[in-house]
């Protein structure tokens, strides 16, 4: 009867591993970390996972975190889940210290199709630089009411202070409006909608952002830099729902429809729902195969009884 248990075993053996539902979830495999910064969603380094519309977006160089869209790259200084802002350095950027002129600066401005997700804070002022007087911003100048204003409590005639100006050997020439466009004109982003220096006309360009309720001393103790507010539009409750039960938000191969991604599995809702319908097909699976394997054990149960009867008898 050896031959008869040694099958028997061979054969549940390959059934105890059909017995255990994998339930339970990986790891989140999405989240990873570039230097001493954070990515967890909405942002991703890896394809598939965050949210789509902030697919292609951020770079790890280096331990170095890179922003990359339409009009250029920008170092990544901060990510703030809790205020959902991202802080970003420019090197063309022309701050209290130093004036970068030349058109070199990236200014700031989004792919159409990323502007929903995208945006710099209402805090954050843009104050452009050596603008031509045929620069958009003019247009209809006198007459027309220019879009400079300070922002934040934040603006020109308080730029007009820092040692840069004087360094450079640029004025305050028309800073009144008294004799032509000013050579600074701060702007909300929102007024103009992107900063692009060379179809503004603009030689550089500076940003400064507010970190109220902080209140700082002239624009020396400004921070600089480019605050951008980011949003899921709306999408939150997906994302919610599928880290609730486990799982890691990330998208499909289409770039575009969200995932709900539970292990070696991926839903279009939540992890729940991914795990009942497997265990499900497995459930079927196992009845099927069970039922097979158990015919298999019954013949060769009645075989090993043959053999032994027949060998008992020859003796």
């Amino acid at each position: 009867m050896g031959t008869f248990f040694f099958i028997t075993l061979s054969v549940f053996s390959s059934l105890v591993p059909l017995s255990f539902a994998n339930n339970v979830h990986a790891s989140n495999r999405c989240r990873s970390f570039c230097g001493n910064i954070t990515i967890d969603y909405p942002f991703a380094l890896q394809y598939g996972c965050g949210h789509p519309g902030f697919r292609d977006l951020l770079f790890c160089m280096n331990d170095v975190l890179m922003f990359h869209i339409s009009s250029g790259s920008y170092r990544v200084l901060e990510i703030d889940y809790a205020y959902q802002s991202v802080t970003l350095h420019e090197p063309h950027l022309s701050t209290c210290d130093t004036l970068v002129l030349g058109g070199k600066g990236n200014g700031f401005a989004v792919e159409q199709w990323r502007s929903p997700y995208f945006n710099p804070t209402a805090d954050n002022v843009f104050m452009l630089i050596g603008c031509s007087a045929q620069s958009s911003l003019f247009q209809g100048f006198p007459g027309k009411h220019l879009p400079c204003r300070n922002v934040s409590g934040m603006g020109c005639e308080e730029y007009y202070g820092c040692q840069a100006w004087s360094l450079a050997g640029r004025g305050q020439m028309g800073s009144m409006f008294g004799s032509g466009p000013p050579e600074c004109c701060a702007v909300a982003f929102e007024a103009i909608k992107a900063i692009n220096l060379s179809k503004l006309g603009c030689e550089g360009y500076s940003s400064a952002y507010s970190l109220a309720p902080l209140r700082v001393d002239g624009p020396s103790e400004w921070s600089y830099g480019i605050r951008v507010k980011y949003s899921v539009q709306g999408n939150e409750e997906f994302c919610r729902a599928c880290e609730a039960t486990g799982g890691t938000c990330g998208y499909g191969s289409d770039g575009i429809r969200q995932l709900c991604m539970c292990g070696n599995m991926n839903s279009t809702s939540n992890c729940d729902t991914a795990t009942s319908a497997t265990s499900r097909r497995r459930g079927h699976g196992l009845v099927t195969l069970t039922g097979t394997h158990f015919n298999l054990i019954i013949n060769v149960f009645f075989f090993n009884i043959f053999i032994n009867v027949k060998n008992s008898s020859g003796a």
